[in-house]
């Protein structure tokens, strides 16, 4: 997946006048897991409950390489649009499950053989679950090609 194309993606969605803050932030990051073929996607509206953040964004990677590439691209494209992440839990190797704290939004990243272990969707069953439209996961190769205005392929 070109970079080129990620970063148009996750441009569209934080300047959409569609999504309010910091929901758009949360949708972006979304969209980052979905597009790096992550599972078990969830965006959970947690404002009321919690006094922590506004948002978790829960996803999940079939390794720790993947986990890790999509905790970093997040991290890359947040910090693009201006927002630096306030805390990173569990980069280390062998860590099954990788913690963004943004502020506004808290992203867990999972090793989906983990995700059950720690539970956090039946510990926020209470929370608003956001929909995610079918769009934000894993794109073909075709659809990233037809996307790109200058006509130039990256593939």
């Amino acid at each position: 997946m070109s970079t080129d194309f990620i970063s148009k993606e996750v441009e569209k969605i934080v300047n959409t006048k569609e999504l309010e803050f910091p929901l758009n932030l949360a949708m972006a990051t979304a969209w980052i897991l979905g597009n790096f073929k992550g599972i078990n996607l969830k965006v959970l509206d947690v404002a009321k409950s919690s006094s922590l953040t506004d948002y978790f964004v829960l996803g999940s990677a079939t390794n720790p390489t993947m986990a890790q590439s999509m905790a970093d691209e997040i991290i890359k494209q947040m910090r693009v649009h201006g927002y630096e992440v306030i805390s990173r839990e569990g980069s280390q190797k062998g860590d099954d499950w990788i913690l963004l704290d943004f502020g506004d939004i808290i992203v867990h990243v999972f090793l989906d053989i983990s995700r059950n272990v720690y539970d956090l969707d039946n510990l926020w069953e209470n929370a608003v679950e956001v929909e995610i439209p079918n769009s934000y996961y894993f794109s073909s190769d075709n659809e990233e090609k037809s996307d790109d205005a200058s006509g130039k392929s990256y593939f």
